[in-house]
């Protein structure tokens, strides 16, 4: 298990995906590892989530807690089986050179990312979730700390398709592009999320994965709407799901308007 989280730790320091690590054209981490450790640091953040419900009289008190670390987890794996055939299609249709089961690696390697962000982001929601009233600004609270997190391991996942890229052109013959091992021309190596230098990537693969990624996050957004309640409402008895009505746009934009308006 601590191998687990340090696989983890080591995606997070970009030393699992610096060029020079690639170099056999997958991410060399445990798959079964990442799901784990991802699974618990989505309860956790879940758990933070329910937390608002704890403090507020006559709302779904600790059930919430519960429903909430279940959820979390289901939402980012039921949004994976719901994308990740289009995604490998696609990227057969287009001629990347990576397999399902490196594709999987590199998918489930980004998850792990936006969970870990999540999750350290999680004290900060549980500390607002205690210290304020408004449901509403909880609500917004948890819509912009799990945009940024996504957000940030869909960069992960990007720039590390562009290191894979790299990596298996350099294996098969000298390519114009900067040095693999950056480290090893005096500059430190580059960050989880920093782009490298030079595109080696072709134009429809590029094209495939940003929009997957467009598609992964409005395919985890309904997601998330379809299994709300995640936070709990005080005004309203516990329930595991709320009837389906709109969606998950509409009901930010509500949310907006009650805020401020």
């Amino acid at each position: 298990m601590i191998r687990w989280f340090a696989d983890l730790d080591r995606l997070l320091r970009g030393e699992a995906t610096r060029p020079d690590a690639l170099r056999r054209g997958t991410i060399e981490v445990s798959v079964p590892g990442l799901l784990f450790v991802s699974i618990v640091l989505a309860a956790v953040y879940g758990v933070c989530m329910g937390s608002y419900a704890l403090f507020r009289e006559g709302g779904p008190s600790g059930t919430q807690l519960v429903a909430s670390a279940v959820k979390v987890p289901a939402l980012f794996y039921l949004t994976l089986v719901v994308t990740f055939p289009s995604l490998y299609v696609s990227n057969a249709l287009v001629g990347s050179r990576l397999g399902p089961i490196a594709l999987l690696r590199l998918v489930v390697a980004a998850i792990a990312v936006m969970v870990a962000v999540l999750a350290s982001l999680g004290p900060i929601v549980a500390f607002f979730s205690v210290m304020t009233t408004s449901y509403r600004f909880v609500l917004l609270l948890n819509v912009v700390v799990c945009a940024v997190s996504g957000g940030l391991g869909l960069r992960f996942l990007l720039n590390t398709l562009q290191r894979l890229s790299m990596a298996e052109l350099h294996t098969g013959g000298p390519v114009e592009v900067e040095p693999i091992d950056e480290s090893a021309a005096g500059r430190p190596a580059p960050s989880a999320i920093e782009p490298v230098k030079g595109q080696v990537m072709t134009r429809p693969v590029r094209l495939i994965f940003r929009c997957w990624v467009f598609l992964f996050g409005v395919v985890g957004a309904q997601m998330a709407w379809v299994l709300r309640p995640f936070v709990g409402d005080p005004n309203q008895p516990f329930t595991w799901f709320r009837p389906r009505q709109s969606n998950f746009f509409e009901a930010v934009w509500h949310s907006l308007l009650n805020l401020f308006g």
